[in-house]
């Protein structure tokens, strides 16, 4: 078993084929079914002072985006490639590693990636393409492990406690993964392993791309104190300033630190930072997580600032909210606009919503109000819209089997039909014709989701773009 901290380089002559048969005595098609392996890694004893308490990987697929992209066309390998609109006004969706080196990264405009590299190939996004990829991952994780944490597209938490005498050491588990999923997709993932979600998502995130970082349970502590205290998940800027000026620069330092004087200082965060800090993480892998918030945002091509040029963006998103709404069963309690001022001021009010609704139609009418609010902070880049407060629309909420559904639920459903047959924006509304000033389309980092209720959602824009642009 690596030591703490080890990394692992798997390069070509250290890669081996990914067989079901070796793990399972099975062939893939015959693999234990997920129940099965369930059962199996409950009944096993998992005593003995080597053995963690838990097992978690973090597994980050490397620059995924960009990485699907250079699949598909071999013309692209080799080369730096950012995956975004072809807009001055656009942001960097993802940037291949061999962009990096410039400086061009995750949420950066376009303009300025350019800049610093001005031989870059702009790749507009495929996220059906992406998802696609995405399902084909998840379902590797699942053969590991029945308890798999999506987080976005491109990564995951995935339980492996007890599950050392099927995979071996957390060494060999990582290898393992990182095998099955080069098998399946021809991409390559980091993972990172430790006895807590929090050190094992830090630890993918230190030795990327194509890592292995594997941190003894024993040695959790010592392995965090030397870092930086932006590293722990959470810390942002802001709270990083705060720390800073308590005179908190590592993470050692905040293990240290008196808990009842962060406390005062930072109120109950202080308490569970100064947890984290010390390596307890009481969350478990869930493996059925909670959607929040399922929403849609744009970064337009022109500045908008009068009530009617808002009114076309919120209509356009609530129609996309509302379709992923009745697609998942799912109706919202809350509804949140979110718009960006030209200067990059980040403004966003919200209300709830009663009775619960999946309409686009009264999604668009509680987000007129709430942005007549903030449109004295115009003009505005960008535009967003979040249902939230999510719950399953259950079976005796729905009208009766004989009753005729209302006219705009009717319609709405028609249109997602429609759209589900012959592509997204089939039929487009008269008042949006001519008046197309979006950057890109929406799709799963735009047409975001988040497991995070609304009060515990970061402050910055990476709670409505779905995944962490530093961690890619």
């Amino acid at each position: 078993m690596f030591s703490s901290g080890q990394v692992e380089d798997l390069g070509e002559k250290s890669r081996k084929r990914y067989n079901f048969k070796n793990f399972f005595g099975v062939s893939r098609n015959a693999a234990l079914a997920k129940t099965d392996i369930e059962q199996r890694l409950l009944n096993m004893n998992t005593a003995g002072d080597t053995r963690w308490p838990h097992i978690i990987a973090h597994a980050d697929m490397d620059a995924f985006y960009a990485s699907v992209e250079q699949l598909d066309n071999p013309e692209l390998r080799g080369k730096p490639v950012l995956v975004g609109p072809r807009s001055q006004r656009g942001v960097v969706l993802t940037a291949s590693y061999e962009a990096r080196p410039f400086g061009c990264g995750s949420a950066m405009s376009i303009a300025e990636a350019m800049r610093r590299c001005p031989h870059a190939v702009i790749v507009p996004p495929r996220f059906e393409r992406y998802t696609k990829v995405s399902a084909r991952i998840m379902r590797v994780f699942d053969n590991f492990s029945p308890r798999v944490e999506p987080l976005s597209l491109d990564e995951a938490f995935i339980d492996m406690s007890g599950a050392e005498d099927l995979f071996g050491p957390p060494a060999a588990m990582g290898r393992r993964i990182k095998d099955a999923v080069r098998e399946a997709t021809g991409l390559n993932v980091t993972i990172g392993l430790a006895s807590t979600k929090h050190v094992a998502k830090i630890a993918s995130a230190l030795h990327k791309p194509d890592g292995l970082t594997v941190v003894e349970h024993a040695e959790t502590r010592a392995w965090l104190a030397p870092l930086a205290v932006k590293r722990i998940w959470g810390v942002g800027p802001k709270m990083e300033a705060r720390l800073h000026a308590l005179g908190l620069k590592t993470i050692g330092d905040l293990a240290r630190s008196d808990p009842r004087t962060l406390a005062l200082q930072l109120g109950q965060h202080g308490t569970h930072l100064h947890d984290l800090a010390n390596g307890r993480d009481p969350q478990q892998v869930e493996s059925s997580r909670r959607e929040w918030s399922i929403g849609s945002e744009r970064t337009l091509e022109q500045d908008v600032s009068t009530p009617e040029q808002i009114e076309v963006h919120l209509r356009r998103a609530a129609d996309r909210v509302s379709a992923r709404l009745r697609n998942k069963r799912l109706h919202a309690r809350g509804v949140r606009v979110k718009l960006k001022t030209t200067s990059f001021q980040l403004h966003s009010r919200q209300a709830r919503l009663d009775p619960a609704t999946e309409l686009g139609e009264v999604l668009f009418r509680a987000s007129r109000n709430l942005a007549a609010q903030m449109i004295r902070f115009g003009p505005f880049r960008l535009v967003g819209l979040a249902a939230f407060d999510l719950a399953a629309v259950e079976a005796d909420t729905q009208l009766d089997l004989f009753a005729e559904p209302p006219r705009q639920n009717r319609l709405e459903t028609t249109l997602d039909k429609l759209n589900s047959r012959f592509g997204r924006d089939t039929l487009k509304r008269a008042r949006d014709l001519e008046r197309n000033g979006t950057v890109m389309g929406t799709a799963p980092t735009l047409d975001f989701r988040s497991s995070l209720p609304p009060d515990e959602e970061p402050a910055s824009d990476r709670s409505l773009e779905g995944e962490d642009p530093g961690w890619d």
